[in-house]
């Protein structure tokens, strides 16, 4: 069963990992820009471990956090 801090980290690394082919010359163009249509709209560290503090704060409690504040 993936932890949600384990699904936090997975989705921060995600995102480095297309910042890297987004940015490596050594890619192919179609690769880069591909990479670069998925990171317009895909959240930030700071937005997915924000995301995790409110899930973290919610009252109801019915199910478990999908994602954490810390990737630890």
């Amino acid at each position: 069963m993936t932890m949600p801090s384990e699904r936090t980290r997975a989705l921060i690394q995600t995102r480095d990992f297309l910042v890297e082919i987004a940015q490596d010359s050594a890619m192919s163009e179609s690769f880069r820009r591909q990479a670069r249509k998925l990171l317009r709209h895909y959240p930030t560290s700071n937005e997915i471990l924000r995301a995790g503090q409110l899930e973290e704060r919610r009252v109801d409690r019915l199910t478990e956090p999908f994602l954490s504040s810390s990737i630890d």
